[in-house]
């Protein structure tokens, strides 16, 4: 491992001539929740908002003399750092991207590479747009740059171990780290090696680490929740497997991706910090480490900061579901005069309706009700419910109906 520390502190090294490094700062307000000294790697304040430019940044430099055509297939960070590099080294870039990708990423893409670099719509998906990547590369002979499968991209990735090792004067105790496709992960253990403990992270419905140590070798998931998606990838990359196979199972947490969103609100409302939810992973993380991280020196990777916050309400509405806070029940309510309000009168008076829809058919004895409500803590509905079925009145509960809710929440 000491050819790969020279590695990645060279590496840290030449980013100076680019952008500066990236804050390490205690968080009080951490620190006293959970009884520890409590760092932020602020990966969230580089330039393109998130640690992406680093391997991009490493894998470029190493080539760059020889080679001025780069491809890379993205829907977000990566395609970002790999864009602002391409602006700095006056190189140029194809940068491809699903026909979904929403438009203010392909809008952030094209402002950091600007005339140095030119975006492919392709697919829907992004398996897609990586297939077509890959056919441009072999066609046009240019470099393809992968996000994290790439043993340059993960030394570049490793410098944010670099920083903190000289930030803090020493390793710290614990990292706590997100796992996406494993490049920064993979390179940060790399750098670190037995000087700290480390606990990797994933979002539970994209927990490729977690399947690949099971099955010994990287596999690809079934089904991918994009939802955190800086870190929500089908399959860990084989490069980025062979440093993390070593981990061990009890050193990565999957974390619900509506728990994650408690999460990115306490972060904004508190310490006024945005994340996205793959940037938001090493922090929820903490409420699992509990008695593991007392009176220790821990840092989290604040691993991006790419949060579109036309997304907001989506965030709020799934912290409240996960909180228990926020409930949608399906409710038969007798068609007869004074029914709805009675139901009213179960309510408390902490108790919010957010969503009512009522479909009254004369033909029938009951009709139904899609009712959304809001309140202050989950133990307001225990009553709510004792009274309702004391009443008589018949509710399904469809909170956590994933199939159901995508069409009636």
């Amino acid at each position: 491992m000491t050819d790969f520390k020279s590695l990645a502190q060279a590496a840290e090294s030449a980013m100076r001539d680019v952008f500066e490094d990236t804050p390490l700062q205690r968080n009080e307000h951490l620190s006293a929740k959970y009884d520890a000294d409590i760092w932020l790697k602020r990966e969230d304040l580089s330039p393109v908002r998130s640690y992406k430019l680093r391997g991009a940044f490493n894998a470029m430099r190493k080539v760059v003399a020889e080679q001025r055509k780069f491809v890379c297939a993205s829907a977000g960070n990566h395609a970002q750092g790999v864009a602002y590099m391409c602006r700095h080294f006056d190189v140029h870039g194809v940068i491809f991207m699903p026909v979904t990708t929403p438009q203010q990423k392909i809008q952030k893409t094209q402002i950091f590479g600007g005339e140095n670099i030119e975006i492919r719509l392709i697919g829907d998906y992004f398996d897609d747009c990586l297939r077509a990547a890959q056919a441009y590369c072999s066609d046009e002979g240019a470099h393809f740059l992968s996000p994290f499968d790439d043993e340059d991209v993960i030394e570049g990735q490793a410098s944010v171990a670099v920083e903190i090792e000289k930030q803090l004067g020493r390793a710290p105790d614990h990292i706590v780290l997100p796992v996406g496709g494993g490049g920064l992960s993979s390179g940060v253990i790399s750098y670190f090696d037995t000087a700290c403990h480390f606990s990797l992270v994933e979002p539970l419905g994209g927990a490729c680490l977690w399947a690949a140590l099971i099955a010994g070798k990287p596999v690809k998931l079934d089904k991918v929740d994009t939802f955190a998606d800086g870190a929500a990838v089908g399959q860990i990359g084989a490069k980025t497997f062979a440093r993390l196979k070593g981990v061990g199972l009890a050193n990565v947490l999957r974390i619900p991706e509506d728990r994650i969103c408690t999460t990115m609100l306490d972060m904004l409302n508190v310490e006024g910090i945005v994340l996205e939810p793959a940037g938001a992973l090493a922090v929820d993380a903490l409420k699992d480490l509990g008695q593991a991280i007392r009176g220790r020196t821990v840092v989290c990777v604040s691993s991006g900061g790419n949060f579109d916050f036309e997304r907001l309400p989506e965030v709020k509405e799934r912290a409240q579901r996960f909180m228990g806070v926020k409930k949608y029940l399906i409710l038969r309510m007798p068609q007869r005069p004074g029914a709805l309000k009675e139901f009213l009168n179960f309510l408390g008076p902490e108790d919010d309706i957010t969503r009512f829809e009522y479909l009254k058919k004369s033909a029938r004895n009951f009709g139904s009700i899609l009712i959304g409500i809001e309140t202050k803590s989950p133990e307001q509905f225990d009553g709510f419910f004792m009274r309702l079925e004391q009443a008589g009145f018949t509710y399904s509960d469809i909170t956590n109906d994933d199939l159901l809710s995508q069409f009636v929440i």
